[in-house]
């Protein structure tokens, strides 16, 4: 069943909604050559924990840490790790979840260690632009398959893998709620958008293939021809006034 949110409900989760994006600010402006994955975790942790919310993600489904961390070709869900040391020209995938005062905010991003090379950094734009094609399509009256269609669409055109395995979600008092938010779809099909609804909308993109593979520990998630792969994620509201980027800080995409 699809939660959909009252005023009252929409300024609790703009609340958790900026502290997860704080978080995430955080982390990246942390970031440099010779740190670990567990210090990215620690910074996200600190921040979330000073702000008086709580990691969302710590103890989730057993997860043993408050941040997502996945290096290179980890697409979502890595572990931090004390001996994961970052070097010059990594790309990290640091997801962030907030809970505060009953609600979740939900946020991805992917960012360069240092310089990066030019088809790196077109994999990681396209992640991200992809997500904003497809939110223009959050529109009152339109369907969810509107917005999924145009992500997947703006993807592929690129010449990127769409990972299928994972999708985007609703998300509120609970982390994961319905619907369900592909990166892929059929324009005019899916639910009816209508306000109040709350979404994780969170394009995962390969360089490669879409095709991955779970490690071992349950957690990491990798392409399975070792391409690289981005990850971009907000949480947004629909409402009578259009859309809402809770989660978003610092504008970071030309309209």
């Amino acid at each position: 069943m699809i939660t959909i949110k009252n005023p009252v409900q929409l300024s609790g989760m703009r609340d958790a909604g900026r502290i997860t994006g704080e978080a995430l600010l955080a982390a990246r402006d942390s970031l440099k050559p010779g740190m670990s994955t567990h210090d990215v975790d620690k910074v996200v942790h600190d921040y979330i924990v000073k702000q008086g919310a709580t990691p969302s993600f710590l103890g989730y489904g057993g997860f043993p840490a408050s941040a997502c961390v996945s290096v290179n070709d980890e697409v979502i869900h890595g572990i931090p790790n004390r001996k994961r040391i970052l070097k010059e020209g990594d790309i990290v995938k640091i997801d962030v979840g907030a809970y505060y005062k009953g609600f979740h905010g939900d946020s991805a991003r992917t960012f360069a260690v240092g310089k990066t090379d030019a088809a790196t950094q077109k994999l990681i734009d396209v992640t991200r632009e992809s997500f904003y094609v497809g939110i223009k399509k959050l529109e009152i009256g339109n369907r969810l398959g509107d917005v999924c269609s145009a992500i997947g669409e703006h993807i592929e055109k690129n010449g990127f893998g769409i990972v299928t395995d994972f999708v985007g979600h609703g998300i509120g008092e609970h982390l994961h709620e319905s619907p369900e938010v592909p990166n892929f779809g059929r324009p005019g099909r899916g639910v009816r958008l209508c306000s109040g609804m709350t979404l994780a909308i969170e394009p995962m993109v390969n360089a490669g293939s879409g095709r991955i593979y779970v490690l071992p520990d349950g957690w990491t998630v990798k392409t399975l021809d070792r391409s690289l792969s981005a990850h971009y994620e907000n949480t947004v509201a629909l409402t009578d006034n259009g859309v809402e980027i809770l989660t978003l800080i610092e504008k970071d995409y030309p309209f």
